[in-house]
């Protein structure tokens, strides 16, 4: 990094054990959420496995899958976005398209976020 680059960076607050220290551990906390959270999604996809539509849509409408059910997709779609921002910023040099990149990416995690509930809700709410 070059000098002018490394004092920005100092004056944003991202030298040495700022963000980067909280990326890291944000990426280790979602990734062991879902852990938890996908085996828990596996293991109710194999009890369910002989169910019906309307048992599977009941599972679904009830609160704790439900909760579950949009923790799993969401902590999903962070841990994703955590980790292709770090390697856009490690390995995409043009700040222009680095910024685009990074914008595009949160944007289409947000809306497939978004996509995601509702469609959680519609099936468990039948709508």
């Amino acid at each position: 990094m070059s000098g002018s680059n490394n004092a920005a960076a100092r004056v944003r607050g991202l030298g040495s054990a700022k963000a980067g220290t909280h990326v890291w551990w944000t990426q280790r906390l979602t990734a062991a959420a879902l852990v938890l959270l996908v085996a828990w999604f596996a293991v109710s996809l194999i009890l369910n496995a002989q169910g019906n539509h309307a048992q599977v849509r009941a599972w679904i409408a009830s609160p704790v899958s439900m909760v579950m059910l949009i923790l799993t997709v969401l902590t999903g779609l962070w841990h994703a976005v955590l980790g292709l921002v770090e390697v856009i910023e490690d390995y995409v040099h043009a700040e222009g398209t680095k910024l685009g990149l990074i914008v595009a990416i949160k944007f289409f995690a947000a809306l497939l976020a978004v996509a995601s509930v509702v469609a959680v809700f519609r099936i468990a709410f039948g709508g």
